[in-house]
């Protein structure tokens, strides 16, 4: 009961760090087409991910027009994915 509970917790993590992915690099492509910004899907999208590139835009400053930091954003999102999902799995070792 305890292992298939882990298996499923480590899935949804999974599954959850697979959409913000998704959900950010459809943000990065926004910034190259024009479009209206106060279209519900729009802002949503926004909303979502502008608290995760915050911390990015802080630490790396735009090179001129270019903006690094949503590629830097999408690195570290996927250590970080790395990162929990090994510990989930080393959870499931433990307690198999």
């Amino acid at each position: 009961m305890g292992l298939s509970l882990l298996n499923l917790i480590r899935h949804v993590v999974s599954v959850a760090f697979e959409v913000y992915s998704w959900i950010l690099i459809i943000r990065i492509l926004l910034s190259w087409i024009q479009h209206n910004p106060y279209q519900p899907i729009i802002r949503f999208i926004y909303e979502v991910t502008e608290p995760f590139l915050r911390i990015f835009r802080r630490i790396i400053p735009p090179y001129g027009a270019v903006d690094f930091s949503p590629i830097v954003a999408f690195i570290a999102l996927r250590i970080i994915e790395w990162i929990v999902i090994r510990i989930l799995y080393y959870f499931t070792l433990i307690f198999y």
